[in-house]
């Protein structure tokens, strides 16, 4: 009885030792699991069917380089033979790959897919140290472009930016027009300087050309927004030319800072001096193709600004169309200077200045989102808005 269980636990522990073998994956089953998970599965399975196949073509040719030992007597002389071309051996195993397996295919982690070009209008919020430049580069846009998308927000006038404002970003360069439900659309297409099919192709218009009807009476409804892509227009003056502040100081481009009854002004030199004491620009350049006609002189919060020339006030106080604290001199002989966005002014309407007096210091009121700065501009009766530094020593 003793002797019986001795006999079959070594039985036994053979069956679970067999048993847990053949349930056991083997080292090489784990390892492809693991490559596998890795997805690398199929990329190991092709390289190590390449490598057998190579192995074998090398086993082939070594056997056929034995077998014929025997005959180099019946062969002609190693001299009289043409030398066969050879290959680097990277290269042979290239050729050999592509012949097994034609044109490979290389696994990517990532998959590639194809920009597409932005056919829709998009929004942008305006962030503290933008600029309509900063802003259209974004995009790949022309600055122009972001004002003609955005005249109820900015009314032409790249001053209005400010913090916080959403724009209307468009997915080429062009203009924005809110059809009004009674226009001729060719009209409408020439005032912008492009012709009506390019309005009704463009696919961010979502416009049936077979729906559009007579263009001379569009079935377009009213309030539709439509891109019109290349399209320029006219940009609407707010800025009053020189003499009129005070010929018709009433008018309401300027704000309730304009100046009136004023019957003498000051004579200055027809020279000027920089109005600030940083001479770099900061900001926005003279650009009149974005209606921007002024420098915006570089300054910390507080920075004086200086009447570029001897002159009158005709303007001081704030402006309705995003200069902020504005003081505007008329310097008596066919120049004014506009001086905007300052954080305070300490002269008044009808005050006398001389050439480099202290008029004022740098700011950023009026909504500007650009940060400090003094916004700088020269106007001449004759010769119209003219760029500063062109002026300025």
């Amino acid at each position: 009885m003793d002797n019986k269980p001795l006999q079959e636990f070594p039985q036994q522990n053979e069956e679970k030792q067999g048993e847990t073998s053949e349930q056991r994956p083997s080292l090489v089953t784990r390892w492809m699991e693991r490559l596998a998970h890795l997805g690398l599965g199929e990329v190991t399975l092709r390289i190590g069917t390449n490598v057998l196949a190579v192995l074998l073509i090398v086993t082939v040719v070594w056997l056929l380089q034995q077998a014929n030992l025997g005959e180099t007597s019946s062969l002609p002389s190693a001299s009289n033979l043409t030398p066969l071309p050879t290959l680097p051996v990277s290269q042979l195993l290239v050729e050999i790959a592509s012949a097994l397996d034609g044109i490979p295919r290389q696994a990517q982690l990532h998959t590639t897919i194809p920009s597409r070009p932005r056919m829709d209008v998009a929004t942008y919020t305006v962030q503290a140290g933008d600029s309509i430049f900063r802003i259209a580069d974004n995009f790949g846009l022309k600055p122009s472009t972001i004002l003609f998308g955005n005249w109820n927000t900015l009314r032409d006038h790249p001053n209005l930016l400010k913090p916080g404002q959403e724009l209307n970003i468009l997915p080429v360069d062009g203009t924005y027009y809110e059809w009004q439900g009674t226009e001729s659309l060719t009209k409408v297409a020439e005032v912008f300087g492009v012709d009506a099919e390019s309005m009704i192709n463009f696919p961010g218009n979502h416009l049936d050309p077979d729906a559009i009807g007579d263009l001379n009476n569009p079935n377009i409804a009213a309030g539709t927004w439509l891109i019109v892509p290349g399209g320029k227009r006219q940009f609407t003056s707010w800025t009053a030319p020189a003499q009129l502040v005070q010929s018709n100081p009433s008018t309401h481009v300027w704000g309730p800072g304009v100046c009136s009854g004023i019957s003498f002004v000051q004579a200055g030199y027809g020279t000027f001096v920089y109005p600030t004491t940083e001479h770099w620009l900061s900001g926005t350049p003279y650009r009149p193709d974005i209606r921007h006609f002024a420098v915006d002189f570089a300054g910390a919060q507080g920075n004086g600004v200086f009447a570029t020339d001897a002159g009158t006030v005709v303007y001081a106080g704030w402006n309705d169309w995003g200069y902020g604290n504005l003081v505007i001199i008329d310097h008596g002989n066919g120049w004014q200077s506009l001086y905007a966005h300052l954080s305070s002014y300490i002269v008044q309407c009808g005050q006398n200045v001389g050439q480099g007096e202290l008029i004022g210091g740098v700011g950023m009121t009026g909504g500007t989102s650009t940060g400090p700065h003094l916004h700088f501009e020269l106007i001449n009766t004759t010769f119209g808005f003219v760029n500063p530094l062109d002026y300025l020593p």
